[in-house]
């Protein structure tokens, strides 16, 4: 974005959760980067599931997946794609409507359609589009088997995109302004009311999509203190019926309904972590709005939350201390009992995720720049949980104390963190998928959860 962008414009961008959130303009390399390879650090082999430069999966709390599992969804310049995970043929989707190449970069962004979720309930993924005459965002489906696509609601003005689909895909949630925008000058990186999706431009070798800014902190400070005013809807997909579940001059972000519970939306108050109160939860009624978790020390911190595969527990990064001690936490939200696992710092990672039999975890490490400040947590990790036994003073209300056991599955020390890998497992649980710029442009990969058979490894 360039300091000529006008101000009402970089009020209507946001920092958001989307899988296609950017205009990467590097340069693709002159071959693809090799299609499989074994670490030699870790044993483990990668496998390049993509074949388009600057192609990226979906955020790490989003679902990708057709409820057969047998099917991905990601995003690549030319549109919306589909992998079959058993043949690893990929084919695309929907595409993007051409664009004069000369065109504005925000122009063209807003012109594309932008994946929101895989459905829930059917082989479907939701998508948005941006009429660009009249400024207006249509909400639609395609069927990932038969291409079928199905126009559903336009939104109302203001209310640019929604962020997330509910399990019985009935329903969409968004964000948007209430009353008169405000236009602090907070960045184009950064989330607005409006819930329209960012344009960064990267260049250069390491670059991709969900890329985070340079100065990202300073800006999220001055998106807080702007106290910016916003309405939390839920708009009906068949009727159009717009709800609103919130007013609230809070920075409200990264929304994601249970993948069980229709009626259960996550939200987070935005910003600096230390200073927010983030996780929350409430009904698409409007009411038990419900802060998940309540800091009990100065500098505590939690977030990046996701629900568990099943929705029965949302799981959220917990740092008692900033940047001093690490834990994955869980919070039941039928019995409101929590777990935590301890993680060493050089384990940390900026997202995690979870089987869905909750056996094997995953975190996509993180570089010295991030909140622990690793010197070594540049990997794609496992981990193995382990409760720990209880043999002294326990409460119902206390939390029931965990350690990881990490493995090493990928080394990325080639990797740009600037572009967050997003992991998650294959719904077999046989690999954790990831996006990553190691070889320049972003790809999606695959690592084998097991090792390679003994051989000669290559690779990084």
């Amino acid at each position: 974005m360039t300091s000529t962008t006008p101000r009402f414009l970089l009020a209507a961008l946001t920092f958001s959760c989307f899988p296609a959130l950017a205009v990467s303009q590097a340069v693709a390399p002159a071959s693809p980067p090799p299609q499989s390879w074994v670490d030699k650090t870790t044993g483990h082999r990668v496998i390049r599931l993509t074949n388009e430069p600057n192609s990226t999966g979906f955020y790490f709390n989003n679902n990708a997946y057709t409820p057969d599992g047998r099917k991905m969804i990601y995003t690549a310049p030319d549109g919306i794609h589909v992998l079959d995970l058993a043949t690893r043929k990929t084919r695309l989707l929907v595409p993007n409507p051409p664009r004069p190449e000369t065109e504005d970069p925000v122009a063209r962004y807003r012109g594309g359609v932008h994946a929101i979720v895989a459905g829930h309930q059917t082989p479907s993924i939701f998508f948005s589009k941006m009429d660009l005459t009249t400024k207006l965002s249509t909400l639609y489906k395609a069927d990932v088997d038969t291409g079928v696509v199905t126009e559903l609601v336009t939104l109302p003005e203001g209310a640019n995109s929604v962020a997330t689909i509910n399990a019985d895909e009935t329903l969409a949630a968004g964000t948007m302004n209430d009353g008169s925008p405000v236009a602090p000058e907070y960045g184009a990186n950064l989330t607005s009311p409006t819930g329209t999706p960012a344009v960064r431009q990267v260049t250069g070798a390491q670059s991709g999509t969900l890329v985070q800014p340079d100065g990202k902190g300073e800006m999220m400070e001055r998106r807080l203190a702007s106290r910016q005013p916003l309405i939390l809807f839920t708009i009906n997909l068949k009727t159009g019926k717009l709800t609103t579940l919130l007013h609230s001059t809070d920075w409200v972000n990264h929304l994601l309904f249970s993948p069980a519970d229709p009626t259960l939306l996550m939200y987070c108050h935005e910003g600096p972590w230390q200073k927010v109160d983030r996780i929350w939860t409430i009904r698409t009624d409007g009411s038990q709005n419900t802060l998940i978790h309540k800091r009990t020390f100065a500098q505590e911190i939690a977030g990046h939350e996701f629900w568990g595969i099943d929705g029965k527990t949302i799981w959220y990064d917990w740092q008692p201390i900033k940047g001093e001690d690490f834990y994955l936490a869980g919070y039941d939200v039928a019995t409101h009992r929590r777990r935590a696992f301890h993680m060493d710092r050089n384990e940390w990672s900026i997202h995690f995720n979870v089987t869905a039999d909750e056996g094997l975890f995953t975190g996509d490490g993180g570089d010295p720049g991030q909140v622990a400040k690793a010197p070594d947590g540049e990997f794609i990790e496992l981990f193995h949980p382990e409760m720990k036994k209880v043999d002294g003073i326990n409460q119902p209300g206390f939390i029931q104390p965990g350690v990881f056991h990490a493995e090493h599955l990928v080394t990325m020390s080639k990797h740009n963190y600037r572009l967050e890998p997003n992991v998650r497992f294959s719904p077999d649980h046989k690999l954790v998928i990831f996006t990553s710029n190691m070889f320049g442009p972003s790809y999606v990969f695959g690592v084998e959860v097991d090792k390679a058979s003994p051989g000669p490894a290559n690779g990084n």
